[in-house]
């Protein structure tokens, strides 16, 4: 058996790709408005984004150099929620006469209903080019966007207890989260154990610990002797496995997830499993699970996570970036792919630069 067949064998959820009906519903004009995900973002002016549109499915993996405007998606998509500081977003010799404007459509709602932000001359608008009512839903559903960038230090911090805890946007909170599972669904808390030591077999279980101050924190219970190794013990790989297994485990997680670099302190061979994971989150009818999909974005400088998605190209998008200029380019666009991809491993025709989204030669 090869490797990628032996990661393949256990616990891989192969996407499919059907309709999002998401959980939120407002009325409009013509009646009930449903909001399902974000279809695209097109971004005017914003950093180095002076005029493209970023594709989006369930799904989303934008690769490309540094400066190409990965981390700026995502940034834009926080700036249409609030009003932020878009004069330090504008683009770099942007007149002062010119609007920055980020304009979020989302599937199932006419062509014409979008989510804009702008910036022109010191003021900031928001609208939705119709009527307030028929965006609200979706301005609700991008409110509760989050952006994950796990930090070690914060995943072993023990944390207060209280109530309805829930992950912090660099880990923070995680033993609660993990110890509230346990006891709202213990069903679920058993199954993210067993994953867990399918990930990581020197381990079989999450333990928890209250100290006297009344802050909780979190252990790992080796299969071997039993012994508890404490967070702040855990190695950082250790830890952001944990991270993302919590989060793909979580009975309610937010509508709209962005991951920089989950790739980032994780082994290559654990890369399948986070992509697992993710999956988890985007298809939950594979699994059986009532609750709405998760739309995740993520970026990467990883061939070797790249090369996962060799068979869903039409879920990568590559940021190309010339001079002080990015676009984005969804992978399944470009008609030398199949070619490409012919013989070749999708990370290393990307890393070749064959694909392009790479940095300039200098």
């Amino acid at each position: 058996m090869t490797g990628s067949e032996q990661r393949r064998q256990v616990g891989h959820v192969e996407p499919v790709h059907v309709g999002f009906l998401g959980p939120l519903a407002g009325s409009g004009p013509c009646g009930t408005v449903r909001v399902e995900m974000i279809e695209s973002v097109r971004f005017k002016n914003f950093k180095v984004l002076k005029d493209t549109t970023l594709p989006l499915g369930r799904f989303t993996l934008i690769v490309g150099p540094n400066g190409s405007g990965k981390s700026s998606a995502i940034q834009g998509l926080s700036a249409v929620r609030n009003e932020g500081n878009w004069k330090v977003w504008a683009s770099a010799g942007l007149p002062s006469d010119q609007e920055v404007t980020v304009e979020v459509r989302w599937d199932g709602l006419p062509p014409g209903v979008v989510l804009r932000g702008n910036w022109i001359q010191g003021g900031f608008n928001q609208d939705g080019s119709s009527s307030r009512d028929m965006v609200q839903p979706v301005h609700e559903t991008l409110s509760r966007m989050r952006k994950f960038t796990f930090l070690p230090g914060e995943l072993a911090r023990p944390t207060q207890l209280r109530p309805n805890v829930e992950l912090g946007t660099q880990g923070q909170g995680l033993a609660v989260v993990l110890d509230q599972l346990r006891d709202t669904d213990p069903e679920r808390f058993d199954e993210l154990n067993q994953e867990l030591s399918r990930w990581l077999p020197e381990f079989n279980c999450v333990l928890f610990e209250t100290s006297s101050e009344g802050h909780r924190s979190l252990s790992l219970r080796t299969r071997t002797g039993k012994h508890h190794v404490p967070a702040a013990g855990l190695s950082d790989g250790t830890l952001l496995a944990l991270a993302f297994l919590t989060l793909a485990y979580i009975p309610n997680p937010p509508p709209i997830v962005c991951i920089e670099e989950p790739d980032h302190g994780i082994h290559p061979r654990l890369l399948r499993d986070v992509q697992d994971a993710i999956y988890r989150l985007c298809y939950p009818d594979r699994l059986v699970e009532s609750r709405p999909p998760v739309q995740v974005i993520a970026t990467t400088h990883s061939p070797y996570f790249l090369d996962l998605f060799r068979d869903h190209r039409e879920e990568v998008v590559l940021a190309h970036k010339t001079g002080l200029e990015a676009r984005f380019e969804r992978l399944s666009d470009r008609p030398d792919a199949p070619e490409i991809l012919r013989d070749s491993h999708l990370g290393d025709a990307w890393y070749s630069g064959i694909l392009g989204g790479v940095p300039a030669e200098r």
